[in-house]
C-alpha cells in the first residue's frame, strides 16, 4: 500500500458516522416540546376568537338533584293612563335648620361727638332700661348749662325791676286820674302817666318772651349735657363691650377710622326664637300656631316645645326656600343668640 492510500484511510477512519444515533440518545425532545408549546397557544387564540361576548348571559347547569329556578316573572308594563296618575308617597316629619336670632337687639351709641371719660358696663351684665351704661366728657356742656341759667335769673331780676316800675306807674297814674276828675290836675299829666304805664307794659311783655328763650337756652344745653350720659334703651344683657375708657366716640364715625361708634351691644334675652329655612315644595305643610320641637345642636338630647310665630311672606330666589319664625313656649338661660338648631314641625294631630 502507497502512503497517499494509507493517508486517504486514515481520514476515513476519522469521519463521524450520522446513519445511527448514538447509544442512549433518542430524537431531541426539546424541539418536540416547543413544537408542542406552539400548537397549545395557537389553540388558545382560535378558541378566545370564538368565545361569545362577555356580556352574554351565561347558563349555568344545575344538579340534576335540584329543579331549575323558575324564571323571574316580567313587570307588568303601565298603560297611559297608570303612567299619567301621581304615585302617594308617605309623608315623614319636617325637619329645617336655621339659628336663634334675637328679635330686639341694639348697639347702644352717644347721640353727639365726645371723649368717653366712664364706661360702667362689661360682657354677661345685666342692665335695666335707663341704667348708665357710660359718659363723656361733659365739662363744656356744664359751663354752657350754667351759663344758660344765669341768663335765666338776669332776665327774672330785669323783669322783676319793671314790674316795680309798672306798679308805681299804675298807682301815679290812678291818683292822677282823680285829681283830673276834679280837674285838680291838667290834662298833660294824665297824658303822660297813662304813656308811662304803656311803656313799662309792653317792657314787660319783652322781658317775659327774653325770659322764656333764656329757659328754652337751658333746656337745649341740659338735653345736651344728658347726652353725655349714655342710658339703657331696654332691659337686656351686655353680649359685646365696643369701647374703653378715653376713647372717641361718634355716632356716625365723623371723628376719623379711629373714633367708636357705639359703647356696647345689649340683647333682650326674652325676644330670643328661631328662624329657619323651609324648602318651597314643602311651604304648605307649615302653618301659623303650628306645635315644633327645637333642638339645639349645643344640647342634642333636649328637645323644646315652640310654635310658629309666622311664615315670612318672601321667598329666597337663589335658594328656593321660605323663612318662618319659630318661638319657644319657655325661656331658658342655656337658649343664646346665634346658636344652631334644627325644628322638627309635628303633624297637625301631634
Amino acid at each position: 500500500m502507497s502512503m497517499g492510500e494509507d493517508k486517504a484511510a486514515l481520514l476515513r477512519s476519522l469521519e463521524i458516522d450520522r446513519s445511527t444515533p448514538p447509544p442512549g440518545r433518542g430524537p431531541s425532545w426539546g424541539l418536540v416540546a416547543g413544537v408542542a408549546v406552539l400548537v397549545a397557544a395557537g389553540a388558545v387564540g382560535l378558541t378566545l376568537w370564538a368565545a361569545p361576548d362577555a356580556t352574554a348571559p351565561v347558563a349555568v347547569a344545575q344538579p340534576a338533584s335540584q329543579p331549575a329556578a323558575a324564571a323571574a316573572p316580567t313587570p307588568a308594563q303601565p298603560n297611559d293612563a297608570q303612567a299619567g296618575a301621581p304615585t302617594a308617597r308617605p309623608q315623614g316629619q319636617l325637619v329645617a335648620s336655621g339659628y336663634v336670632v334675637a328679635r330686639r337687639m341694639a348697639t347702644v351709641s352717644a347721640e353727639v361727638f365726645g371723649r368717653i371719660v366712664e364706661v360702667l358696663v362689661e360682657e354677661g351684665m345685666k342692665v335695666e332700661a335707663g341704667q348708665v351704661l357710660a359718659r363723656l366728657d361733659d365739662s363744656v356742656a356744664a359751663i354752657e348749662l350754667d351759663l344758660a341759667k344765669a341768663r335765666v335769673q338776669t332776665v327774672e331780676a330785669q323783669r322783676a325791676g319793671i314790674q316795680a316800675d309798672l306798679a308805681e306807674a299804675q298807682r301815679i297814674l290812678a291818683r292822677i286820674q282823680r285829681l283830673s276828675d276834679r280837674d285838680v290836675s291838667s290834662e298833660a299829666s294824665l297824658t303822660q302817666a297813662q304813656a308811662r304805664v304803656a311803656v313799662l307794659s309792653a317792657e314787660i311783655r319783652r322781658i317775659e318772651a327774653s325770659l322764656a328763650v333764656s329757659r328754652l337756652e337751658v333746656a337745649r344745653f341740659q338735653e345736651q349735657l344728658d347726652k353725655l350720659t349714655i342710658r339703657a334703651p331696654f332691659a337686656g344683657v351686655v353680649v359685646d363691650k365696643n369701647a374703653q375708657t378715653g376713647e372717641i366716640i361718634s355716632p356716625n364715625a365723623a371723628g376719623g377710622g379711629f373714633a367708636r361708634t357705639g359703647i356696647c351691644t345689649i340683647v333682650d334675652m326674652d325676644s330670643l326664637e328661631v328662624e329657619v329655612d323651609v324648602n318651597e315644595a314643602f311651604i304648605a305643610r307649615v302653618q301659623e300656631g303650628q306645635k315644633v320641637d327645637v333642638a339645639l345642636d349645643a344640647y342634642p338630647d333636649w328637645r323644646i316645645p315652640g310654635s310658629v310665630i309666622a311664615v315670612v311672606p318672601t321667598a329666597n330666589r337663589e335658594k328656593a326656600t321660605i323663612k318662618v319664625r319659630i318661638g319657644f313656649d319657655s325661656r331658658d338661660p342655656r337658649i343664646l343668640r346665634d346658636m344652631a338648631a334644627k325644628v322638627t314641625f309635628r303633624d297637625s294631630g301631634a
